[in-house]
């Protein structure tokens, strides 16, 4: 009867929280109708503001019909002038109905007073019994599949739609096609006496198909038989007014509910025995008038008035002495029915199973219970049931959700951050591989005429006596050797030879390494180790030039005092890092990506070959290690100073 056009769902949840029964799955997001559970009430056509929920239409039957050219009658529900506001007189309504091709165009309003005269023939004959009414075909779904102990309850009597074609036939002979046109979408499964039934929304798309228009119509008034007070059947309170039953307060006979919170609560405390009440006037719409069938833009009380206006116009004109003679006519129709119970209740789900799904969702306390409702459902637990019974999902709960998009967001930004991180060490390590092979070249190169100059140099020097040119060529020997230590450099940059690893006690092995320097006296030395084992497999020689090196820049870097600190700590099960700092002047950030670069230095020159952080870096890497650095040289920006990071495997 209603189900959902899923490329326009567009998970809003709204269907999900009018639903009095919750005949709605969601799967995947997509909201879906669970025929099986559903009563047709309509409340989720009414509120998709995406026409994603619909419902069985009947216009092309209706057309085939009236084609055939048999014997039909269009029956019109009550509320058809809170629908057709914009026409003026109702005759002209009639008109264009009757244009369609129908023979005869009643009102189901005659039913209705049927109906009302076999509800005060029942309100007189059983007063100590609790009537609930049986006129709104989503009702009586309701209780008939959840809750089922109330269907001894209602009224045995038909609804003034079936009671109006039992008149039409008895009158018009039981040939006669009938057609129910109304605000009701439940209508469509009530009753096999009726065989089509067109909402209002409906009726309008065969006008507008049919192109036709008040202006292009003659006026005519309904076929008999005429109704009375029964066109006030749409409103609350109609049924009573049309039973000439007074709703006195201060006896509490009568309860009007209308609308999905509140016919719940009613029939729910009714059940109880809450309620003493002799009558149950139930409306699962907010009136007929609110109908799913009806068009979207009405306003309630608008809709209302105008009831009232056709109502008050009606029973002026209406012939009462015809009227009563119809009603004497056709009350011997048997309208009676009977209901039966269908229990369609779920069984609820254990206190365990229901905690489970709480805290998958976060929610470890009744503290955490927002029941914000932005799920559909009214609270955190209704909602945690829906789950384990299948109905729900976890994404539905906006806390959550919102929860796991931060936590989704802040681990892309982690991510992107890494992968930065990754992409320059990426690009140095790229860079500094072409430089090593550049440098591993040069020095090839050189090694060979370099070894040939510094040892003619050093012949020279034991054969000549002169000592000005002993002097040159001691000069000559010196700057030879300071080329052999720069080409060794360059060697050791770009070294692909093997490691000697030797198991080392990392504690000691720093300790010492800060002894092997000449600390000046406004220098301080902090060593914290964090270690749960302090032994690791390294090239402990080469390692040694590795700190001691960077342990002499951080000593450079603080001209004016400072501390000199470094840390031992775990990384992870198979690594160790060493950290070391200063308090110094820090390097600039437009230097931080050449700082491994062979040759490049910012020391004076003759101070600094530009070799010591290229080799430390060549060093780190035949241990399959990784070494970075911070860096701050601008004390608005916090703290100036420098932290080299190495990372390192225990067993490489």
């Amino acid at each position: 009867m209603v189900f959902t056009v899923k490329d326009r769902c567009r998970v809003c949840f709204t269907c999900v929280r009018e639903c009095p029964v919750k005949a709605i799955k969601i799967i995947n997001g997509q909201a879906e109708v669970i025929s099986e559970r559903c009563i047709g009430c309509g409340n989720c056509v009414r509120v998709c503001r995406q026409e994603a929920k619909t419902y069985l239409r009947q216009t092309a039957e209706v057309l085939e019909l009236l084609r055939n050219k048999k014997r039909t009658a269009a029956c019109i529900a009550p509320s058809f002038p809170a629908e057709f506001t914009e026409i003026d007189d109702y005759r002209t309504f009639v008109g264009m109905v009757r244009q369609l091709g129908f023979d005869y165009v009643t009102e189901v309003a005659f039913g209705a007073d049927m109906v009302a005269l076999e509800y005060k023939k029942l309100h007189e004959e059983q007063p100590e019994k609790g009537i609930i009414t049986s006129d709104c075909p989503a009702i009586v779904f309701y209780i008939e599949h959840y809750q089922p102990e109330l269907v001894e309850n209602l009224a045995p009597i038909v609804s003034p739609m079936v009671a109006a074609s039992r008149v039409l036939k008895k009158k018009y002979g039981d040939d006669l096609q009938i057609v129910f046109i109304g605000p009701c979408v439940a209508k469509k499964a009530e009753s096999d006496e009726i065989e089509y039934m067109l909402t209002f929304t409906e009726l309008r798309e065969l006008f507008m198909e049919r192109e036709i228009t008040p202006k292009h119509v003659d006026a005519s008034d309904f076929d008999p038989p005429y109704a009375a007070k029964g066109s006030i059947f749409p409103v609350s309170h109609g049924l009573l007014q049309n039973m000439e039953i007074k709703d006195d307060i201060t006896k509490g006979d009568v309860i009007v509910a209308e609308g999905r919170v509140n016919i719940k609560d009613a029939l729910s405390e009714f059940a109880q025995g809450s309620l003493t009440t002799r009558h149950l006037e139930l409306l699962c719409c907010e009136g007929c008038i609110m109908g799913p069938g009806m068009s979207n833009d009405g306003k309630k009380y608008v809709r209302r008035a105008c009831i009232s206006k056709y109502v008050d116009d009606k029973m002026g004109k209406i012939n009462q002495e015809d009227w009563k003679a119809e009603i004497e006519e056709y009350k011997d129709i048997d309208y009676s029915t009977t209901f039966l119970a269908m229990d369609r209740r779920m069984g609820s789900p254990s206190s365990a199973r229901i905690a489970e799904v709480l805290h998958s969702l976060g929610k470890h306390s009744a503290v955490d219970y927002l029941d914000c409702g932005a799920c559909g459902y009214d609270t955190c637990i209704e909602h945690a049931i829906a789950v384990v019974q299948g109905l729900a999902e976890n994404e539905m709960c906006l806390p959550y959700t919102i929860e796991k998009l931060h936590q989704s967001v802040e681990n892309l930004n982690m991510s992107n951050s890494e992968l930065a991180t990754a992409r320059e060490a990426l690009k140095q390590s790229e860079k500094l591989a072409h430089m090593g092979q550049l440098s591993a070249g040069i020095a090839h190169e050189l090694n060979n005429p370099l070894g040939v100059i510094t040892m003619y140099s050093n012949l020279l020097l034991d054969e000549v006596k002169d000592e000005t040119t002993r002097n040159d060529l001691n000069l000559i020997v010196e700057q030879a050797d300071r080329c052999r230590k720069i080409v060794g450099g360059l060697l050791n940059f770009a070294r692909k030879n093997q490691v000697r690893l030797t198991e080392t006690d990392l504690d000691k092995f720093v300790n010492r390494s800060v002894q092997s320097i000449v600390l000046p006296d406004n220098i301080d030395v902090k060593i914290e180790v964090d270690l749960n084992d302090p032994y690791v497999y390294m090239d402990a020689d080469q390692m040694m030039q590795v700190l001691t090196n960077l342990e002499k820049n951080a000593v450079e870097a603080m001209p004016e005092g400072g501390t000199l600190s470094v840390a031992l700590r775990e990384a992870g099960d198979e690594d160790v890092e060493i950290l070391i700092s200063d308090t110094g002047t820090g390097i600039s950030e437009e230097n931080l990506d050449k700082i491994f670069t062979p040759f490049f230095t910012t020391k004076e020159v003759g101070k600094g070959t530009g070799l010591g952080l290229p080799l430390c870096y060549g060093i780190v890497k035949m241990h399959k290690g990784k070494i970075t650095l911070n860096s701050n040289d601008n004390p608005a920006k916090g703290p100036t100073g420098t932290t080299f990071i190495i990372r390192l495997p225990r067993n490489p």
